[in-house]
């Protein structure tokens, strides 16, 4: 879509300054942008590149002075950062904003479909399936059996849902993952064999949460594995069966948590931290990437670090700094030895 400078203007609630009739048809950094180019400048560092952009149209800050003439039309805001988030926003929408149902797709007809859904080519949605009003099933999404499915959810290509499972309001789960595959669960016969637990649970994931590509969230043995409102976990992150996520909780890529483990609110969970199964993790706890969290963390609101974990975040860190000098230190104990030998000769 184009806007010109004007209209930006009064969506901002800027001062334009140059021709308020040029138009823009995309977004780019200020140093890579083009012609046709809408920008920002927030930063002061890249103040050099607002002199010579290519960008038809930068954001700036109100107080921003000019060293020299710039090229671009300037939109005078209160914060640029802020204002180019949200034009971020808005044209997220209006990319993602598709409602209709492309053929072919199968949608059962005992389904209840609410109003403004899009459901795209090649989706498959069940028997019994509630979606609510102005959610989004990108192609080849697969939603089986007695799922529910809020409002203003986002289900993008290729995510699959199995049977039972609930999704609140407001949710975005994003290509490739898995929510309420069978959770890992096996009993070891006499003979050395494992004979499969059925996994009759469930997941229930709350409003506001965002799922990233390739994340699978197993469904619980008996109950619910259950991610709280708020929470955002990345690419590539293994949920367990009936493992519970806090509210406002975060979790990097490549974490893993094992199986009917309690991970508290507000908690910081790094890259590649793995947690063993049922423990509790306290509220508001920091872990450090690729910690091994092997006990339960009943103090809120700390930072924790290590392989098996067991210090503080700092401690931990000056522990790896200490490491690094190892080497040096055993030069030094050698030599020492050394000199030792040679007093006691003396003597």
């Amino acid at each position: 879509m184009q806007f010109t400078a004007h209209e930006l203007g009064l969506l901002l609630n800027g001062t334009v300054e140059g021709d308020p009739l040029v138009p823009v048809n995309q977004l780019a950094k200020i140093e890579e942008a083009k012609a046709g180019s809408l920008s920002f400048l927030a930063n002061p560092k890249y103040e050099q590149y607002l002199y010579t952009t290519e960008a038809s149209v930068v954001i700036v800050n109100n107080d921003q002075v000019l060293a020299s003439p710039s090229k671009a039309t300037l939109i005078r805001v209160e914060n640029a950062y802020s204002a180019f988030t949200l034009l971020l926003e808005k044209y997220n929408t209006l990319k993602l904003n598709k409602t209709g149902t492309e053929q072919p797709s199968f949608v059962h007809p005992s389904a209840q479909i609410g109003k403004n859904v899009y459901v795209g080519a090649f989706a498959y949605i069940g028997p019994n399936v509630k979606v609510g009003n102005n959610s989004k099933i990108y192609p080849h999404t697969y939603i089986a059996d007695d799922v529910i499915i809020g409002n203003n959810v986002t289900l993008f290509p290729g995510v699959k849902v199995y049977f039972d499972c609930k999704i609140g309001d407001n949710v975005i789960i994003h290509s490739g993952a898995i929510i309420g595959s069978d959770g890992f669960g096996f009993a070891p016969a006499a003979n050395g064999t494992y004979t499969k637990i059925s996994q009759i649970g469930n997941v229930i994931i709350e409003d506001n949460v965002e799922i990233g590509s390739n994340t699978t969230v197993d469904r619980a043995t008996l109950g619910s594995t259950i991610i709280r409102k708020g929470a955002k976990l990345d690419n590539l992150i293994q949920v367990a069966h009936n493992v519970e996520i806090g509210a406002n909780t975060v979790i990097a890529g490549q974490a893993g948590i094992s199986g009917s483990t309690k991970i508290g609110d507000n908690c910081v969970i790094g890259g590649q931290v793995g947690i063993v199964g049922h423990l509790s993790i306290a509220k508001g706890s920091q872990l450090m990437a690729k910690s091994g969290i092997n006990k339960n963390i009943t103090e809120e609101n700390k930072k924790w670090g290590g392989v098996p974990f067991f210090t503080g975040y700092m401690e931990n860190l000056r522990n790896e700094a200490a490491a690094s000098h190892l080497p040096a230190l055993e030069k030094k104990v050698t030599e020492l030895e050394k000199i030792i030998t040679e007093l006691r000769k003396g003597h």
